[in-house]
Parts: C-alpha cells; structure tokens; sequence
C-alpha cells in the first residue's frame, strides 16, 4: 500500500459522483490487494467495497463507514492534486475519508483486534444517497457482513487538528430535496388572457411555501424551507409557460419531515387550481437524521476526553445531512466531526483540509477500536 498521503492525493484527483466512482473503486481495490489477505474478504456493492477483517477471538463485529464520491464543483484550490476531472471535486472531505478507513485498515491487518471488524466504502453519499440502499442489499444478500455497532467520522473545516466534536442523540438534521416543476402555457405578453402565467404562480409558490415553518411548525421546534433558485422564461415579452422551484428541507425529526412535505403537497394542489397548471414534485435525495446512540457516544467521548492529543467537544446539533443515518436507524453507533483547520468550508470550491488529520486520527480511531474490540 502506498503512503497514506499519497493515497490522499491520489484521491483527490479522481473525484466521482455518487454511482459513478468506477476509478476510485479500482483505486481502493489496488491498494487493499496490495495489504496481507489471510484475514481479510472483500465483496464489492455496485461501486462500493466491503470490508472485513477476521479478528483473533470475535464476539462482536465492530464496522466503520466511509463515503466515497465527489461533489459536482468546480476546484480553485490550484493544488498541485487538484482535480483532473473537470467540474468535479472532492469538496466535502471524502477523499480524507477514504484515506482514514484505508490506515484503519491497514493498521487492522498487520495487527489484529479480537473483534471481527467491517469496513464500508459506501458510494453516492452527496446524491442520490447510497446508505439505504447498501444497507438493505447487506440485510437481504450478506447479513454476514452487518456489525453489531458503527462508527463514522466527517471533516470539520470551523475546528484545528486534533479537535473531535460530537454529541449523544441528535446530531444531524433529517434532510430532504425539494424540485417542483410548473407548466401552463407560453404566450405573448400583449395577450395574457391567453396564456397560463407560470412566473407569477412560481413566485406566488414560492411565498407561500416560505409561510410553512413560520405558520405550520411549532416554534420550539427546528426546520427549514428554502428555495435556492427559481427559473422561468425566455424572453421578457414572452409570458412563461414553464418554471421550476428547487430547494431543501431540513427537520431535526422525521415526524416534523412528514408534516412539511403534506404542508408543501397541500400548497402544490392549491396552485394548480388556481393557475389552471400542471404541478409536479420531486423530492430528491431524502436522508435520515444522522441520531447517535447515546451510550456508545458517551463512552466515545470519555475516551476522547482522555487521549492527550485530543481536545473533546460536546457540539450543537446541525442543520446539515448525512445519510450515515441510515445506517444508524438499524445499527447502534456514532458519528463525530475531526477537526481540519480550513478557511473554506464545506462544499466550498477552495477548501483544502489539513493533511496532518491523517496522521492524527487514523491512530486515534485505531486504539478506540482496540479499546471497544478487546474487551
């Protein structure tokens, strides 16, 4: 196997939407083949990998996930890894990631725990969401392979090196897609009686999706409605027969997800009467809220807490999404965030975490894991 900083630049280059990382499945197998195999299988899932070590006495199965697909930006970061894959990159931290599970495993390998461990290079986090659907292929076709807990960890670009924030119960958000298309009728714009005025019931959606939270949602409650970008017509004498509406929700329960998507339905039913219009939703990529399992969080962060080269933090809970949450809907286990001392954050066209993260947290999950997978 090479270097691990190596691997990270590699990865960086080779960014992949979700699906579609054909590269860096073929990239993550060289360099497990490359590692002792006596105690290692390895099954692969469309382009994701599992896989799991033998450990030397297993009365458990420990599992760690990673995600392995890119964003579909642009880099501006003018690293000298920068990303060869025009209008791709590794934005969220991913490559870091792989990386991560990739040391882990390596230190697993060449010196075993006496828990069974199962590492999950799991594709299509960013969209359109690969956790369910690896999980529930695991369930029917190799229950084998499902641990008995999972853990996870995602870059943090707000915290230095050597930082690990995270909290029992709810972490992230439940979080959902929102596109809704609109079509009447195109017309000129001498002759409105004559046409169905797909700008103007855009905008009068739009309005009154935004009165969802502030009039549906208890206020002692968190959740967000936006709509990010709003397109309709050609020409400006030419009145519009078609528009769009995209956006996201965001809800820290999945009850409160329901109840917003009825409010949204609801809405679209009214503008299609009222604008004699034909009115379509797609909600897109739809993750579950990322709900750490309280006693195995604590015990996390006591360990945390006690490791000299860490500085443990209780954080808030986040709007953000991770379909990690998927796995943690069946499974006990926890997510953290690490700390890589970026300027940018995620998603952002320059972000470039720290590379000394590597070598900090590779160890560190490794003595948890010998910590929890020998006792």
């Amino acid at each position: 196997m090479k270097s691990l900083l190596e691997i990270r630049r590699d990865l960086h280059r080779i960014p992949e939407l979700g699906f579609e990382e054909v590269k860096t499945n073929a990239y993550l197998l060289e360099q497990i083949d490359a590692l002792p195999q006596d105690r290692l299988s390895i099954t692969t899932w469309r382009t994701g990998i599992i896989v799991k070590v033998q450990g030397t006495q297993p009365k458990q199965t420990i599992g760690w996930r990673t995600d392995i697909d890119g964003l579909p930006i642009a880099e501006s970061t003018g690293l000298a890894c920068q990303s060869v894959h025009g209008g791709k990159m590794h934005a969220c931290g991913h490559d870091i990631h792989m990386t991560v599970a990739l040391g882990l495993l390596k230190c697993l390998v060449e010196n075993p725990i006496n828990d069974d461990v199962v590492i999950i290079f799991q594709p299509a986090e960013e969209s359109p969401g690969g956790a369910l659907p690896m999980r529930e292929w695991m369930k029917k076709e190799r229950p084998d392979l499902i641990p008995n807990q999972i853990y996870a960890f995602h870059i943090a670009p707000e915290y230095p090196v050597g930082t690990i924030a995270t909290r029992p119960g709810l972490l992230f958000a439940n979080t959902s897609e929102l596109f809704i298309d609109l079509v009447g009728k195109e017309g000129h714009a001498a002759f409105p009686h004559q046409a169905r005025d797909m700008s103007v019931a855009a905008a009068t959606l739009l309005l009154q999706l935004q009165t969802i939270v502030s009039r549906s949602v208890n206020p002692m409650e968190s959740a967000v409605v936006t709509i990010g970008k709003m397109t309709s017509g050609t020409v400006q004498n030419i009145i519009s027969g078609q528009a769009r509406l995209e956006g996201t929700i965001r809800t820290m329960n999945a009850e409160m997800m329901s109840t917003i998507k009825e409010k949204i339905e609801s809405f679209c039913k009214a503008t299609k009467i009222a604008f004699d219009c034909e009115v379509q939703i797609n909600y897109g990529s739809s993750y579950y809220q990322v709900k750490n399992d309280s006693a195995l969080t604590n015990e996390f962060l006591s360990f945390a807490e006690q490791d000299v080269n860490t500085n443990a933090i209780l954080c808030d809970a986040a709007m953000t999404g991770e379909d990690f949450g998927y796995f943690l809907q069946e499974i006990p286990g926890m997510l953290f965030w690490a700390g890589v001392d970026s300027p940018f954050g995620l998603h952002h066209a320059k972000l470039n975490p720290n590379e000394a993260i590597i070598d900090y947290v590779v160890p560190f999950i490794e003595s948890y894991f010998r910590k929890i997978g020998n006792e």
